[in-house]
């Protein structure tokens, strides 16, 4: 059994992407459920959140949705995870989803899964919490965004250790088991400090 109890996953609903997306989805969700990992994830049933839930709970896994009022009608929303949340609004959701998860992995998505990703990294930056963050680098989709990341940090727009809040791994497995053994990079006191004695 893993020592992280729930997991929240940021993904893509989309359902006109590659096959291999889905499938890396649904092997995300298996790795989660055969170390009884409970996955968290924004409640859709299509694309590869419902490929992620659907997965995790055929191999015998809990899955919490936690979804919006506006997206909760039955073309959107997962028709049967172990529970769902019903909140107000997206600020409500994504607040929701970081309180009740230990870690955090994003695969494969657009906007929201991006954004999704950013602050909740920028949450870890400015110590609001000190969890795992993780992306999931299917077919290399994270390349280009982790070359960003890169050049902002040898730009001086990134510090070493706010980089180093941010793992990446091709495969679940390998990921969940940096997510269990994760230790906070050091440094990240001393750039808080600077900031309040900049003030």
């Amino acid at each position: 059994m893993s020592g992280l109890q729930r997991v929240c996953v940021y993904c893509g609903s989309s359902d006109t992407v590659r096959r291999d997306y889905l499938e890396a989805a649904r092997a995300a969700g298996r790795a989660l459920a055969e170390r009884e990992i409970t996955v968290v994830f924004g409640g859709g049933g299509t694309g590869m959140m419902g490929a992620v839930a659907d997965a995790a709970m055929a191999a015998g896994g809990k899955v919490i949705g936690i979804i919006p009022e506006s997206f909760n009608t039955a073309v959107l929303a997962h028709p049967a995870v172990t529970e769902m949340r019903v909140v107000s609004s997206m600020h409500e959701r994504k607040a929701m989803m970081a309180h009740v998860s230990d870690a955090f992995i994003a695969l494969p998505g657009g906007f929201g899964t991006l954004e999704e990703l950013f602050e909740i990294l920028t949450w870890a930056q400015i110590g609001l919490h000190s969890r795992p963050v993780g992306v999931l680098n299917v077919l290399r989709y994270f390349d280009p965004l982790l070359e960003q990341v890169e050049r902002a940090r040898k730009e001086g727009f990134i510090y070493n250790e706010h980089r180093a809040l941010l793992l990446c791994e091709t495969d679940p497995g390998l990921l969940i088991d940096r997510l269990e053994s994760y230790v906070p990079p050091s440094g990240l006191d001393r750039w808080l400090t600077r900031l309040k004695e900049d003030r």
